[in-house]
């Protein structure tokens, strides 16, 4: 009897992998059918290239050019200021199409709403991409029933504007906007993407009394942070000598240096998607692709200049020098920039899978600036940070799903973001079902919490490392030298031969603006293709899915994007090897006046800022002033006291306990959630310095109050505790403040009942 073996080959057993098995008709059928396919793709694709340039053209003859998808008002025109700038603020007109989530007739009043500011980056790209899309932030503002703005930028710089002029001008826009609304709540919460993120920082640890919550969304703030082996990018100063390169294009550029190169930066991250897999998705996918392709085409290709000082500002003081989390940078007016003066909370959104602004760089600054916890709470500084899990860079703030979901959340919860004391947190969105308790308290499709954070947990996400800060400041050393040295004995020649004819003809030449130059109506034989995809569009015959030519294609596209992964895999290897080998060698650095290795504390003052003596006599005489307060207040801060205490061991802010807690405190005032900043602050320091001290002295603040006033808050505090499952040490604590409260009633209450029993009598 037959038997066959287990791994006997059989004709079925390969029929499944062998693509031509399978295939459906004639061979030469399905070859002559991918032949036309790719014939009329070719021609699409050449015609959607032809579009681009024609739009790209366009677009760079507009007066103002931005990918806005909002109407505009200007407001205030940065180039009227007394230090000019190319900068402007405009107001965005809401559309008709974008109807507020929340009724605001039910207590929410869009003219007492603060006002947003979005403000989009300089970093080579025209603005426009916070407002890209109705999926924005500026969207998410605008949905919410904010009053929105939005700071822009005009392609060309002033002559002789700086980045310290930038930020004067940005704190006139607020002032504007602050002026523009007397009534609103709070000051203006202001968003800044990318670039515009660390400048909003500097601008806010420049004139901190402007701002209310500060937003940065992918903003790069410590440079020499990253994982080994994952963040490239940041190797490039070293990698080129420091920052003399900058120099010489500045003045190959007479004196503005070319946006493109900082794009082209961006484009070498990723080789396969640069020299591909874009132009083959559009390809493949030509019958549909051709409208979102150009839509981003015309955000990419718009660039921008910007002065040759401000570029140099920016790479001495942030991309090689790191000089802003040090509070190194003082103004020319001598203001220190430093982060810690800060009092608005910052959030922090940023996510693992961008590759030009990751975690370590958008979170390394908390490190760097504070020791432990008790540091960051000795500053008053409240900080919350979203990571996401795999989103680019660019989708941090233009994609749907984002708009949708995390700025959508921290818009429509900015009170909450505003109210929370000091401290370091992480926000978490969590998808709203039908098991969600009280979840008519909750806004759009998801539930925003934040949890109290520690700088251990932050650290663990940033991973620094003292060796590598050492690598990067011999890095910063070597370029000041280099910078001199060039400075000194190139600088002049250069100069000397760069007419403005160069400048545009280099400009022109760049490569990223030739393959938008070189095709479109321009040229004579973009005509002829115009006309060909008219015919094509008629005839249109896409090939079938499964076959096997198509099938090739796909398998050759997937090939070239590993060689290209490849490729790119050992190049960043090799350039993180050479920075390490030379930027570690110990010779250098002793060149470079660094402390040897066994001194830590010195080479922990390579990034910490450290505390003046004024500082640290600020701490001491806030803890003084707070001894003194503690038995200051009435009911409202007894009842604020209460609730902190109860969740002061995990501390969780949750959007549906913050809403309920508006609805308690408009019992108590009418002036508004935000009235009671200030009293919410303060009790969570005094909790923080003494909690059963402070909880000792609840009965004298209550004292005051009516019995009847007294039951209701304790019935309120009761409501709100029990919004989310207490553990039994909250439950303890929650009965503890409870029976103060109940004792503090019955005690008014009897005291007014003696006087009337004495009447009787």
């Amino acid at each position: 009897m037959n038997q066959s073996q287990p791994n006997a080959a059989t004709p079925d057993t390969f029929a499944p992998s062998m693509p031509f098995a399978s295939m459906p008709g004639n061979l030469f059928a399905q070859g002559y059918a991918y032949a036309v396919d790719t014939w009329q793709r070719s021609v699409l694709f050449a015609d959607v290239m032809r579009e681009r340039g024609n739009q790209y053209q366009a677009h760079m003859q507009e007066r103002v050019p931005n990918v806005l998808d909002f109407g505009t008002e200007l407001i205030v025109d940065g180039r009227t200021l007394p230090r000019p700038v190319n900068y402007g603020l405009v107001r965005i007109v809401a559309p008709d199409d974008l109807k507020p989530d929340r009724d605001l007739a039910e207590g929410h009043d869009p003219g007492r709403l603060r006002p947003f500011v979005v403000v989009d980056p300089r970093a080579g790209h025209g603005p426009g991409i916070g407002g890209f899309k109705r999926d924005s932030e500026i969207g998410a503002a605008l949905r919410a029933g904010h009053p929105c703005y939005f700071i822009g930028f005009l392609p060309d710089p002033v002559p002789g504007q700086t980045v310290e002029d930038v930020m004067h001008a940005e704190a006139a826009f607020l002032e504007k906007v602050i002026e523009l609304h007397p009534n609103s709540p709070g000051k203006p919460a202001v968003i800044g993407n990318c670039q515009a993120g660390w400048q909003v920082l500097m601008t806010a640890s420049m004139r901190p009394d402007l701002f209310g919550p500060i937003v940065v969304a992918g903003a790069p703030v410590s440079y020499w942070a990253g994982w080994r082996g994952k963040n490239p990018m940041r190797y490039s100063g070293g990698m080129l000598g420091g920052s003399w390169l900058t120099a010489l294009t500045g003045d190959l550029g007479d004196g503005r240096f070319d946006g493109a190169w900082l794009v082209q930066n961006f484009e070498n991250l990723n080789p396969a998607n640069t020299l591909w897999t874009k132009q083959y998705n559009l390809y493949t996918s030509i019958d549909t692709e051709g409208p979102r392709y150009l839509g981003f085409e015309k955000y990419w290709g718009g660039h921008v200049f910007l002065n040759a000082g401000e570029m140099q500002y920016i790479v001495d003081n942030l991309f090689v020098g790191n000089r802003f989390v040090s509070g190194e940078i003082v103004t020319s007016e001598g203001v220190r920039l430093d982060l810690r003066n800060i009092r608005s909370p910052i959030v922090v959104f940023c996510s693992y899978g961008d590759n030009i602004t990751p975690p370590p760089q958008a979170l390394g600054w908390i490190t760097d600036l504070y020791r432990d916890d008790a540091d960051l709470l000795g500053h008053d500084q409240t900080i919350v940070y979203a990571t996401h899990e795999s989103i680019g860079h660019l989708g941090i703030f233009v994609s749907s799903s984002t708009g949708k979901k995390e700025h959508r959340e921290f818009v429509s919860n900015i009170d909450l973001i505003d109210l929370l004391p000091s401290g370091l947190y992480e926000a978490h969105m969590g998808a709203k079902t039908d098991a969600t308790p009280y979840a008519e308290l909750t806004q759009g499709q998801y539930v925003l919490s934040i949890s109290p954070r520690t700088i251990a947990d932050v650290r663990e996400i940033v991973q620094p490392d003292p060796e590598s800060d050492r690598r990067f400041a011999t890095a910063a050393y070597l370029s000041r030298v280099n910078l001199g040295l060039y400075r000194s004995f190139m600088q002049p020649w250069v100069r000397a031969c760069t007419t403005p004819w160069t400048t545009d003809l280099s400009s022109k030449l760049h490569p990223l603006r030739v393959t938008y130059e070189l095709w479109s109506d321009r040229n004579p034989f973009a005509s002829s293709v115009a006309k060909a995809a008219e015919s094509v569009k008629e005839a249109r015959a896409p090939v079938a899915a499964d076959n096997p030519f198509l099938q090739m294609q796909t398998a050759m596209s997937n090939a070239v994007i590993a060689s290209f992964d490849l490729y790119r895999d050992m190049r960043d290897a090799a350039v993180e090897q050479i920075f390490e080998t030379v930027y570690g060698a110990p010779w250098l650095q002793a060149f470079a006046g660094l402390p040897p290795r066994s001194d830590s504390e010195a080479n922990a003052a390579l990034t910490e800022p450290g505390d003046t003596e004024e500082r640290e006599a600020s701490i001491v005489a806030e803890h003084e002033r707070l001894r003194h307060d503690m038995t200051e207040g009435g009911l409202l801060e007894a009842s604020v006291r209460a609730l902190l205490y109860v969740k002061r061991t995990h501390g969780e802010a949750d959007e549906r306990r913050f809403n309920l807690a508006r609805e308690m405190l408009s019992k108590l005032s009418d002036q508004g959630i935000l009235a009671f900043k200030h009293v919410v602050r303060e009790q969570a320091a005094l909790l923080r310095l003494d909690s059963e001290a402070a909880i000792d002295a609840l009965p004298g603040l209550l004292a005051s109050a009516p019995p009847d006033n007294i039951r209701t808050a304790a019935r309120d505090i009761d409501k709100l505790s029990t919004v989310l499952t207490l553990d039994d040490h909250e439950r303890a604590d929650l009965a503890r403040v409870l029976t103060i409260f109940e004792s503090a009633s019955k005690k008014k209450a009897s005291r007014r009942a003696e006087p009337a029993r004495q009447q009787v009598e």
